[in-house]
């Protein structure tokens, strides 16, 4: 067995074994359960999040907007939760999804039916729901002492010991796997990311496909603000500002083919844990939580760079065979 044959997941899952021993070795308490499960629930929004960026790369787009989607939702939840404080907040987090999936179903739209290029879209509808914040929010912060209690402690209930928030990251993952594994729909995912014009010939819509996978990542970033102004108690303008690379890096560092075509739900997951890990060791190892951004930018290149060294092989064998073939007899 070779480096190349090992499957990704389990590579991923050793260097982030390696990267906790190594940071244990001088801050022991790094590794304690405790701290790891605390690690694990930070991690719960960037891993729903890619969770919905994963299907929109499988299918050769991409959502540059879920971070803006996230902070939209989030502070018309924080604006609902001020003006009406009894509103049932086990109707919340449906909101919040339904709101999401409407966000992602714009740029769905503008992708499939108006023929934008993904990143085009995306960059566009990301600016136009910041400024929609700004307009909704008259640029003022949502603050903690303004969010009812039943708002803010929705997502750290304890269940078993862990945060709602951890369980709901759980519930997420295993709802994705068993789409993209499933059903009819994960497989035209993977279809239309690996050869569109096949896809189509296989009775597959590809812009609908592709619409849906708007839906499903937008729906996953809704639910995911939701959740995160209620853990932070606080909603404005620049939440989450940025956040949208460390969704694509744990795509990418999770193996997700930038071209579409290609991944698991258990690279991505591990990925954004990945991350995780590193932005909560930053800062015990005294390094600033800016150099993250760098980091995340860095990561997103090198995994891209070392999928296209681990694709270049085949691309040889095939043109060699070729050669060969018209060689005299």
């Amino acid at each position: 067995m070779t480096l190349r044959t090992i499957p990704r997941e389990v590579i991923l899952g050793l260097v982030i074994i390696a990267l906790c021993g190594v940071i244990a070795a001088r801050f022991p308490n790094f590794v304690r359960p405790s701290n790891l499960l605390s690690v694990a629930t930070d991690t719960a929004p960037l891993i729903m999040l890619a969770l919905g960026q994963f299907a929109v790369i499988v299918t050769r787009c991409i959502d540059l907007s879920v971070a803006a989607n996230l902070a939209l939702t989030g502070m018309i939840c924080a604006l609902l939760n001020v003006a009406m404080p009894g509103f049932p907040m086990g109707l919340m987090l449906p909101l919040a999804l339904v709101v999401g999936a409407g966000l992602g179903a714009i740029n769905g739209v503008l992708v499939w039916k108006v023929g934008i290029p993904p990143i085009v879209v995306t960059l566009g509808t990301m600016t136009v729901f910041r400024g929609i914040i700004f307009l909704l929010s008259g640029g003022s912060w949502v603050n903690a002492h303004e969010m009812s209690a039943s708002f803010t402690q929705f997502p750290r209930i304890p269940v078993l010991g862990i945060e709602l928030l951890a369980w709901i990251a759980v519930i997420a993952v295993l709802g994705v796997y068993l789409l993209v594994t499933r059903t009819a729909l994960g497989r035209a995912f993977y279809a239309v990311g690996g050869n569109p014009h096949a896809a189509v010939y296989t009775g597959i819509d590809v812009g609908r496909t592709q619409f849906l996978a708007f839906v499903l990542s937008g729906a996953l970033a809704g639910m995911t603000g939701y959740l995160w102004v209620a853990r932070y108690a606080v909603a404005y303008v620049e939440i989450a500002n940025g956040f949208e690379l460390d969704v694509v890096a744990a795509c990418v560092i999770g193996g997700v083919a930038i071209a579409g075509g290609a991944g698991s739900v258990g690279g991505v997951v591990l990925g954004a844990l990945f991350l995780g890990v590193i932005k909560n060791a930053l800062p015990v190892v005294n390094i600033s939580p800016f150099w993250q951004l760098a980091i995340s930018g860095t990561a997103i290149i090198i995994a891209v760079a070392l999928n296209a060294r681990s694709n270049r092989p085949k691309g040889r064998i095939i043109l060699k065979k070729a050669e060969h073939s018209h060689e005299p007899v």
